[in-house]
């Protein structure tokens, strides 16, 4: 699985809203999770790592994050 197992945290609560048939993948994923680690979370749980793991896998979202920090407050 490229999510891997989850540490431990503190959430913080958000409210998104999907379509069905995504959200019937991430209930795939979270069995697919389950039967990996043996723990089971519900995809409310992994939503925030699949998203962060996606975030900081998106070559052009990484470059331009890291361009944004360079560039001097007021410029």
């Amino acid at each position: 699985m490229k999510l891997p197992r989850l540490p431990e945290r503190s959430p913080v609560k958000i409210t998104i809203a999907i379509d069905p048939a995504t959200y019937a993948m991430l209930q795939t994923y979270a069995v697919l999770y389950r039967e990996t680690y043996g723990v089971e979370e519900p995809p409310t749980e992994l939503i925030p790592y699949m998203l962060k793991s996606f975030l900081e896998n998106d070559r052009s979202f990484v470059r331009a994050r890291r361009a944004r920090a360079s560039v001097p407050e007021g410029a």
